[in-house]
């Protein structure tokens, strides 16, 4: 038509290219914030380190982890075996670079779990109020009541067998265990996303959204979810850690992994009796579980701080 202008691209391309700018700044300022956290930079270097250690040290160290040398019987660290060796005469740095990717698996594997049924009972109660909200929170709240390690060995007991005859040892312990403990560990999760929501529901971005016609579930996905990750990311890093320490205790209890798995948790469980003659064996294992837990917790109290915009850095 005569006299009509056309929409200049650039105009029409500026809301998305703003979003796109907006995220990255977002990412940048987070990431400019955690730095300025010395402890968990340091606790994701060694984080990073341990992770490249169990997945890329079997390349480069060859020793098999269940060859059985009598003669290097709990030979302490040396050259040829840099962390000893235990009552049979297997190389710990082996067995551990092993038992290590299933340690990290489990913990990450037990999060997502949790984090996932978190969410979605904390989405759930947080946007429905009357006896939803109430029953989600009874339950929540019964959860958090149960004593969790009887329950867990409880648990192992009845079913373990059965799972381990359905789907092998390994995966069925694996799937025992990562399921058990991601049945206990969802409670904050849901607590702290139902708190963000009945905080946010009433803000004006929200009602903004409502007032142009905005439906429940984008409203929930585009506005509530997104603004509410920063403590569940915090929680996550928390249930990780925990879990770790769950699967060690299990296996120091003799309810992991099978002997033949050298999970952390299981050598130490084996190094129990030799403390006094073979102090190595349990140290080394150890001393992994005791760093990657704390690196979890110190990128932990990172992110906490770096997400949270009234925490000056």
């Amino acid at each position: 038509m005569a006299g009509s202008t056309l929409e200049s691209p650039i105009v029409s391309g500026a809301p998305a290219a703003r979003s796109r700018a907006g995220r990255s700044s977002l990412l940048g300022e987070t990431w400019r914030r955690f730095r300025r956290h010395p402890m968990a930079m340091a606790g994701l270097v060694i984080l990073v380190l341990m992770s490249l250690g169990v997945a890329f040290g079997p390349l480069l160290w060859h020793l098999p982890i269940n060859e059985i040398d009598f003669g290097a019987r709990l030979a302490p660290p040396s050259w040829q075996h840099p962390f000893g060796t235990d009552d049979l005469g297997q190389d710990l740095l082996s067995r551990m670079l092993y038992g290590g990717r299933i340690s990290l698996a489990v913990g990450i594997s037990a999060m997502l779990m949790a984090v996932g049924v978190g969410l979605l009972i904390g989405v759930i109660a947080g946007i429905s109020p009357g006896f939803v909200d109430l029953g989600l929170m009874w339950l929540t709240d019964l959860f958090l009541s149960l004593p969790q390690l009887p329950l867990l060995l409880l648990i192992i007991y009845m079913f373990g067998q059965k799972l381990k005859a359905l789907v092998g040892d390994e995966l069925g312990v694996f799937i025992l265990i990562v399921g058990v403990i991601g049945a206990f560990r969802w409670m904050p999760v849901a607590r702290l996303v139902r708190a963000q929501f009945l905080s946010f529901r009433e803000k004006e971005f929200v009602e903004a959204a409502r007032s142009v016609g905005t439906t429940e579930l984008r409203l929930v996905l585009r506005h509530l979810l997104p603004n509410s990750l920063g403590p569940v990311i915090v929680a996550g890093t928390i249930d990780i850690a925990a879990a770790i320490i769950a699967e060690s205790t299990l296996s120091f209890l003799g309810l992991g992994f099978p002997p033949d798995i050298p999970t952390w948790g299981r050598i130490l469980y084996d190094a129990k009796d030799y403390l006094d003659i073979a102090p190595h064996w349990a140290m080394f294992p150890g001393i992994a579980i005791l760093l990657t837990v704390l690196s979890i917790n110190f990128i932990g109290d990172g992110l906490r701080d770096a997400l949270d915009s009234r925490t000056i850095m």
